[in-house]
């Protein structure tokens, strides 16, 4: 039996738990990393990068 699994998935995981446990090591950077690089190639790019970019822009404007 085969078993597929996404490395978006994977390393979304890994980074849940390296965040939960608070991990502050190489290798749950290296985890957060690769989740960041994989999640941009996904089409979980354009959702997040509008939301943050909302979120940016939100906070500037709250300081004038």
């Amino acid at each position: 039996m085969v078993l597929d699994i996404s490395a978006v998935l994977l390393f979304g995981a890994a980074s849940a738990f390296a965040v939960r446990t608070r991990s502050a090591n190489g290798g749950a950077a290296l985890v957060l990393f690769l989740f960041g690089f994989f999640a941009a190639g996904t089409g979980a790019y354009e959702p997040i990068h509008n939301l943050v970019q909302a979120s940016a822009d939100a906070l500037s404007t709250f300081g004038k």
